[in-house]
């Protein structure tokens, strides 16, 4: 494989633009809305104001590594796609709308991706040990499982598990950040929840629209191993079940959400999940796919806006 030249790019903001595009900032902090969401809604009540700075600090640290982490493990796999003319385009694609894999196209030396996730994982340990050092713990599970999820790229398209177990991890992490001994029925519903809308709105999807390219790194993933039949089923299942986990999640809140809020719930799953699932069933096309996984990842940001809706009201 031919050296790829780094190119050294003057401006600040245009360096920092990269950096925030290694992590893909626009998606994770879609993502920082799940931690705050699980807290909020297991608590019933706002956390204390110490423990929500901390809290953010911590979250946006943490997506900011594990995102990032996800290239650098990747570097060798997304750099071979750019030299093959893969990785130009965005597509739609909300993880990419600064730049789709900076490094692999040169816009950050692989040394500069290093460093940065190394720095954000820093912060988010000492964020995570503050609030209970059981979050330390849940932060190193998933930058392992990151990287595990990442290696299996040609062995498995069981891959898609781990991916759903790494989504819950956050949420799993500030629930344990407010309580030290929290409810295992409330875990289990949120672990269950995540997992299903990682898998069905997130994972498949983005697999789904990265076929062409997948295909030629000999990837194991479940739309082309499977067929796209087969993977549209498999999303409509998973996600109908994140949106019946979800409204079992909100009646395990202390906090009373009455039908009204449980019906807003409800909608919000109808709309951003199950109706762009029942559209790619139709169609079967990457562009459908692509619209779900961009729908599905607003998915948490309006369950904090019902939670948020109901304590603040």
């Amino acid at each position: 494989m031919p050296e790829m030249p780094y190119r050294k790019h003057a401006g600040s903001f245009a360096r920092l633009k990269f950096f925030l595009a290694l992590s893909r900032t626009p998606h994770g902090l879609l993502d920082m809305t799940t931690p705050v969401f699980a807290a909020m809604l297991y608590l019933g009540a706002l956390p204390p104001a110490d423990v929500i700075v901390l809290g953010l600090i911590t979250a946006f640290a943490g997506y900011t590594a594990v995102y990032a982490l996800n290239d650098v493990v990747d570097f060798p796999v997304d750099r071979k796609k750019y030299l093959q003319g893969h990785v130009a385009g965005g597509g739609g694609d909300l993880d990419a709308l600064l730049v789709r894999h900076p490094m692999a196209q040169g816009l950050l030396s692989f040394r500069e991706g290093l460093f940065w996730t190394f720095g954000w994982s820093m912060v988010a340990l000492g964020g995570a040990y503050l609030l209970n050092p059981v979050c330390v713990l849940i932060f190193v599970a998933g930058c392992l499982l990151e990287a595990v999820y990442c290696l299996m790229l040609r062995l498995s398209q069981l891959r898609v598990f781990v991916s759903g177990v790494v989504k819950t991890l956050g949420a799993i992490a500030a629930v344990f950040a407010v309580d030290p001994h929290p409810r295992t029925s409330f875990l289990g519903a949120l672990f269950l929840c995540l997992f299903f809308w990682e898998i069905g709105g997130q994972n498949i999807p983005n697999d789904w629209s990265d076929v062409d390219e997948d295909s030629c790194q000999g990837a194991c993933t479940l739309p082309l191993r499977g067929g796209a039949g087969r993977a549209a089923v498999l999303i409509l299942v998973f996600l109908f079940l994140a949106v019946a986990e979800s409204v079992i999640l909100f009646k395990l809140s202390p906090a009373d959400f009455s039908g009204g809020y449980m019906l807003v719930v409800l909608v919000a799953g109808t709309l951003l999940l199950l109706v762009p699932a029942a559209d790619l069933l139709r169609d079967g096309s990457c562009t459908g796919a692509m619209r779900l996984f961009n729908r599905a990842s607003y998915y948490p940001a309006v369950l904090l806006t019902v939670v948020m809706t109901r304590l603040l009201g």
